[in-house]
């Protein structure tokens, strides 16, 4: 049997690799790193987290992408199996350490009898595979960017994606800031203070806002000035630009948090999550940034408790690219002008890490099942899997394409009218039954 080529070993490479050697298919995954580099990664190692280390939500019954988790559990997802067993406290997300996840991850593939991994860069898949999975993300080089571009005979979308800095645990003022979950939520170990909260003042926060405005801003090329920003994932600086009160009815809302010290609630509140499974660096959630370096150091040392951080990793900005999939792909993910190619990943339009490794999921599976000559229908759009498939694939307006998280939204409405609360955990129910089903087998909801 010919082999299925994936090219790109980020999360959606890694997990359509694992599915579809899990499935009897032999595997070569290609990955360019270190041979060629790209402006965003820092390591080697394969399923690197780049931009954050959270998963969000792990809540399958409230929440889509918390769903989404436990659908890939169910099919046996080596990014889930990864996750669950390198997570740290993060009260009700899912946060995993980095360095842990990754090395995980590239053993599994390592080890695996049908996977072999080429550290290469592919320019252009060659006319003999037969069977091609593109996961090679929102950083594609710029050889095989070309390549998609002549095969799509379209110029690749593209929007911007920011990157968070991540600061030393010991240069925290503890002093000042404290440790709490945001309502004392907890996460799946049990714990009720997995985020280090810095408070700000009235005073404090409108100081903090005019700076943002005013900070020096990375330059943009004058062709990428018509790109623009994922609304899930925008610079601090651009939230600051929208409003006085925005980043405090966003990422700096206090809503939930209690200072010890006062017993009030905060004006505003920098929240810092848990980066690796030491707790020695933690993450600025929310701060994506495109501040310059030196005016990040400046700007976010004046937040109370961070007086004299020290940051391990500034944040930064890079240019994302994602084809037009309603238009280009069908439902098995396969290239409608050239069916032996298929794509993963959020080179499609979905936008966060599940979403992009629920892709490769399903592109592995597709493949192998093709390649064994087997029946390999879609999802039922009932689930987040499926639903998420549907989006991208002839759910979209092709005209308006954007990337996307998973949400309640693309579900199916239920057959019984159900409100609140109890609606998402009939979603969440009816999306495993169907799953399950889709599996072939029944598995217990945990």
């Amino acid at each position: 049997m010919s082999p299925i080529h994936v090219i790109g070993g980020g999360l959606a490479g890694s997990e359509a690799a694992w599915q579809a050697a899990q499935a009897g298919v032999p595997v070569v995954l290609h990955e360019m790193r270190p041979a060629r580099k790209t402006e965003a990664h820092q390591t080697e190692g394969l399923a690197e987290l780049v931009c954050s280390n959270s998963f969000r939500s792990d809540d399958w019954e409230n929440n889509a992408v918390g769903l989404l988790h436990q659908e890939m559990r169910h099919a046996e997802s080596l990014i889930m199996q990864a996750a669950d067993t390198t997570k740290l406290p993060a009260g009700g997300a899912l946060a995993v350490d980095r360095e842990a996840f990754s090395t995980f991850v590239e053993q599994a593939l390592r080890c695996h009898p049908r996977i072999v991994i080429m550290r290469e860069e592919i320019a252009e898949p060659p006319a003999d595979w037969d069977s091609v999975i593109v996961a090679t993300g929102p950083l594609t080089s710029a050889a095989l960017s070309n390549t998609l571009r002549t095969l799509t005979g379209e110029e690749s979308l593209a929007f911007f994606d920011a990157i968070a800095p991540i600061v030393e645990r010991d240069s925290i003022n503890l002093d000042i800031a404290w440790f709490q979950s945001r309502y004392d939520k907890q996460g799946p170990g049990g714990g009720d203070a997995d985020y280090i909260n810095c408070p700000l003042t009235e005073e404090q926060y409108h100081g903090f806002v005019g700076a943002l405005r005013t900070g020096e801003k990375t330059e943009f090329h004058e062709w990428e000035t018509s790109t623009p920003y994922f609304e899930g994932c925008l610079p601090i600086e651009v939230m600051a630009a929208r409003g006085e009160d925005t980043l405090r009815f966003g990422p700096m809302k206090p809503v939930g948090l209690r200072d010890p010290r006062t017993g009030r609630r905060p004006y505003a509140v920098v929240q810092l999550r848990q980066d690796n499974s030491l707790g020695s660096l933690w993450n600025m959630v929310g701060f994506q940034t495109k501040l310059k370096h030196g005016e990040q150091s400046r700007i976010f040392r004046t937040i109370p408790a961070l007086e004299n951080a020290r940051f391990a990793r500034l944040g930064g900005i890079h240019r994302n690219t994602f084809i037009n999939s309603p238009r280009l792909l069908d439902q098995q993910l396969r290239l409608k002008a050239r069916p032996c190619l298929r794509f993963a990943g959020q080179i499609t339009g979905v936008e966060g890490y599940v979403e992009s490794a629920a892709i490769g999921l399903l592109a592995g599976r597709f493949a192998a099942a093709q390649l064994r000559k087997e029946s390999a229908p879609a999802p039922p759009p009932t689930t987040a899997l499926g639903a998420l498939l549907a989006h991208i694939t002839k759910g979209a307006d092709a005209r308006t394409f954007q990337p996307m998280n998973v949400n309640f939204g693309l579900f199916p409405p239920l057959t019984a009218e159900v409100r609140g609360r109890d609606r998402k955990k009939a979603l969440a129910q009816r999306a495993l039954a169907d799953l399950d089903e889709w599996l072939g087998r029944r598995v217990a909801a945990e």
